[in-house]
């Protein structure tokens, strides 16, 4: 008789289902028979990394038979300097999806709960549910968090809070004001993961820089990626800055040479670029005001956003437009899974494909 190892394995993952990535532009000309095609669905910079980083890598590449830094001495120098934290603070990860794990794993039982917003990004509830632990996601309020609602939704069992700020993928954000108040009232036994992976697109000066609460509340963990602004995405480097305490506990779960080598170089390069950061910000914003006029142009609403993308509502079930975008050689994400169904998420990419994006949709709209 087969043996069920679904069956086999903990209750928690039995009920989840395997994390959905954008389609990849491979895959779409493979299974459509089509070429250029534009690729806008997973929130990567179109404008790739800065040339230093090319420059690094390329150089760094005969090297790679060697194990990496284990401790990533020289990245967390770099960022240390940067952020004004001590090395000992920052924890690195294979994206910051790696740390969000490693909380997950050190701190959750089995009986646990995390607390998070409905709409928020989809990992919270994977690696609690991996732990066997109850996720509570709390209804959102305008399509953002309601911190109020979730301060009320934590109890004697909760040991996690996570807030993605901005948030994917409905690019909402929380103030400071109102996150400050919240982490006043949160009990100091329980963490806040504090989840900033789009903190250098953000131009809003009432948006907090999670690292200053960091003095204040040591149950906070700032965490942050190079995948975003910085065009890391296929590298995998992200980390967080936390109290030694913390930092502590994470490197005794954190698996060794968690970051290669070449991860660990381009990150340290990256840094050493701001005019590129820059650079990149500034194309965002401009073609987050390109992308939204096109909305408005075609009679779509949309979540306004800080990030590099922006949420609209197609008025009705989204699927099918997402299909027939594909037909035409445009990726955008469906957003569904969070309960979004009328949503479709379009990545803000280079001018030109912005305008390739809402010239096909203005086609499939017709």
């Amino acid at each position: 008789m087969p043996v069920d190892f679904i069956a086999l394995s903990n209750a928690g993952v039995q009920q989840l289902k395997p994390y959905e990535p954008g389609k990849p532009i491979e895959e779409l000309e493979r299974e459509l028979g089509i070429t250029d095609v534009v690729k806008l669905a997973s929130n990567e910079s179109p404008f790739g990394p800065s040339p230093r980083v090319l420059t690094a890598v390329r150089n760094a590449a005969e090297s790679m038979h060697r194990y990496p830094d284990g401790s990533g001495y020289r990245l967390k120098a770099a960022l240390a300097e940067r952020l004004g934290v001590r090395a000992a603070q920052i924890s690195l990860g294979n994206g910051s999806n790696d740390i969000l794990e490693l909380v997950a794993r050190a701190w959750l039982c089995p009986g646990d709960e995390t607390v998070f917003s409905q709409h928020a990004f989809a990992v919270y509830p994977l690696v609690t549910m991996a732990c066997s632990a109850k996720a509570v996601a709390v209804p959102a309020k305008e399509y953002g968090h309601d911190l109020e609602a979730m301060l009320a939704a934590i109890t004697e069992r909760t040991k996690i809070v996570f807030i993605a700020n901005p948030n994917n993928p409905t690019g909402t954000w929380v103030s400071a004001s109102s996150l400050d108040r919240f982490l006043a009232r949160v009990p100091e036994h329980i963490l806040v993961v504090l989840d900033e992976a789009y903190f250098e697109y953000v131009e809003e000066t009432a948006y907090p820089n999670g690292l200053s609460r960091l003095p204040a509340y040591p149950n906070l963990i700032v965490t942050r990626t190079f995948s975003k602004i910085y065009g890391l995405s296929g590298l995998r480097v992200g980390y967080s800055v936390s109290s030694l305490d913390i930092a502590e506990v994470l490197n005794r779960v954190r698996q060794p040479f968690n970051c290669n080598s070449l991860a660990l170089i381009a990150a340290e390069a990256a840094l050493d670029d701001p005019d590129h950061l820059e650079y990149c910000r500034d194309l965002n914003t401009s073609g987050l005001a390109q992308v939204a006029e096109g909305l408005e142009q075609l009679g779509l609403s949309y979540i306004p956003s800080v990030g590099n993308f922006i949420a609209f509502d197609c008025g009705r079930e989204a699927m099918p437009i997402y299909e027939a975008l594909l037909r035409e050689g445009v990726i955008v994400r469906p957003i569904a899974a969070y309960g979004m169904p009328h949503h479709l998420r379009v990545t803000i990419g280079l001018p030109e494909e912005n305008e390739r994006f809402i010239d096909a949709l203005r086609e499939v709209l017709g």
